[in-house]
């Protein structure tokens, strides 16, 4: 059996892999759009994180699937929730940890976590696909401006407008209404960063705000959104260059859990003997 452990963390926009050694060590990692054809993003990611990783398949001794689209890792051992899997992600690399926002584009979700990565407490957001990624891909859409421009767009606000709704059908049709109304671009943009940050907040106030805050999943990546919640928090979370894999991460580390525990077990075994 091999050495090295992966995850495959599905999600409803793209699809991330990691693969782990025995040090816990990420040595391989691979990100894609899910696209519709969910147990072959799983592969291409897998395979593309054993490439960079320069392993071949035979060189990793398990796989865990976490995501929306677990069950759809088909050559993966075993699943493991995306929650327990951002938790314990985010506590391994930032090990001060004890509060996780994980925003992504369907959902986003609180969690509590102890200094061992476990959770203690979580929550989602309830309120259609508001305070998610999908709520800055309809501002983008109505807006005709790619998703990787929104952060740095909004940057550039000085009058932020006030985003009401609470559902992301009627987000276009509220930022059309005040691009109509002659507002600019920039400002709209900040509103809505305004509007995510502030639910997103107010589910971390839900599960307990304790000690370092870790950002996690893709909308990591949006500058904006990082530094308006820092604002609003007070504080600056816990987020680096690869926090968008976090979830995959956690499913590499479960996984090899599962190899210690099973390597632990056959020693044990022998001595018996």
């Amino acid at each position: 059996m091999g050495t090295y452990t992966a995850g495959v963390d599905v999600g409803s926009t793209q699809t991330k892999a990691v693969i782990v050694d025995t040090a816990r060590r990420p040595v391989g990692y691979a990100l894609i759009d899910t696209g519709a054809h969910v147990v072959t993003a799983a592969e291409n990611a897998f395979r593309i994180a054993l490439a960079d990783a320069g392993l071949r398949r035979d060189d990793v001794g398990y796989v865990v699937g976490t995501g929306y689209g677990r069950y759809r890792v088909t050559f993966g051992d075993s699943q493991v929730t995306e929650i327990s899997c951002h938790g314990r992600g985010a506590v391994h690399t930032f090990p001060g940890t004890r509060s996780v926002l994980d925003m992504g584009g369907q959902d986003t979700k609180a969690i509590r976590v102890n200094a061992e990565g476990e959770v203690l407490d979580f929550c989602m957001n309830d309120k259609c696909a508001a305070g998610t990624g999908r709520f800055l891909g309809a501002a983008a859409t109505a807006l005709d401006i790619p998703l990787g421009e929104l952060g740095p767009t909004a940057l550039r606000a000085e009058k932020p407008v006030k985003i009401s709704t609470t559902c992301t059908v009627f987000a276009e049709s509220e930022v059309l209404a005040w691009l109509g109304r002659g507002k600019k671009i920039e400002d709209i943009l900040m509103g809505v960063h305004q509007s995510i940050a502030s639910r997103s907040i107010a589910l971390l106030r839900r599960v307990g705000i304790e000690n370092e805050v870790a950002f996690t999943g893709g909308v990591t990546r949006n500058r904006a959104m990082v530094e308006i919640i820092n604002r609003h928090l007070g504080v600056e979370m816990n987020v680096g260059e690869t926090s968008h894999f976090m979830g995959a991460l956690g499913a590499a580390l479960y996984a090899m859990d599962h190899v210690e525990s099973d390597a632990a077990l056959a020693l044990s075994g022998r001595e018996a003997v």
